[in-house]
Formats: structure tokens, sequence, C-alpha cells
């Protein structure tokens, strides 16, 4: 069992999630359960599955929940490219977006391979 809080890739994980939230109250209210719920709740998922793969038994159970993670990741970065197609966020909003994810992706690839190790 690890303490997720003291990792950096949580804490990268909280303040994509804090960034998307703010990001998407200027959204158009019609993506309310579109683009908005997707994209939050994908950047909601990458946090809450490497805190909720922490608390598991086995290095294994908490590379599982890293895919997890990861594929949230990758979510958001597509919902981050569509919402920059339809004009909701300027391409240098979405660029430095698209950078953070990369980044956290970076971060949970390496963490798995330090459990591979």
């Amino acid at each position: 069992m690890h303490n997720f809080k003291e990792l950096k890739v949580w804490k990268a994980g909280i303040e994509i999630t804090k960034a998307i939230f703010i990001l998407t109250r200027t959204f158009p209210s019609e993506e309310k359960f579109g683009l908005i719920s997707q994209m939050t709740r994908s950047a909601v998922s990458i946090p809450s599955n490497i805190a909720e793969g922490c608390g598991r038994k086995s290095n294994k159970e908490l590379h599982q929940f890293l895919n997890i993670a990861l594929g949230s990741s990758f979510e958001l970065e597509t919902q981050t490219i569509i919402a920059r197609e339809f004009n909701y966020i300027t391409i240098e909003k979405s660029e430095n977006i698209c950078a953070a994810i990369i980044e956290i992706q970076k971060m949970i690839s390496g963490l798995q391979k330090s459990l591979n190790t």
C-alpha cells in the first residue's frame, strides 16, 4: 500500500482536474451533459484511479489502476482537442492542457515501469 497523497503523479492529476473544471466553466451551457461532463469525469478519473490503486494490496493491482488512469488521460487529451476544434478553448489553452496531460502520461508510465523492476 502506498501513500497516494505523497505521489507527484497524483498531485499532478489533482492540478489537471482543477484546470479542467475551471476551463469547462466557459463552455456553452448545451455542453453541460456532453463534453463538459466527459472532460470532468475523465479528469477526475486520473487521480482517483491512482489513489484507488495505491490502496490495493499488490503492485499488480496498482499497475492495473494506473492503466485506467492512463486511459482516462488519453480520453481527456482527445476531448481537449475536440473542445479546441469547436472553438470552446483557444489553441494556446489547448496546448497548455495537452502538455500537462502528456506530462502526467509520462509520469504514470514511469511509475508503472518502476513497479516492474
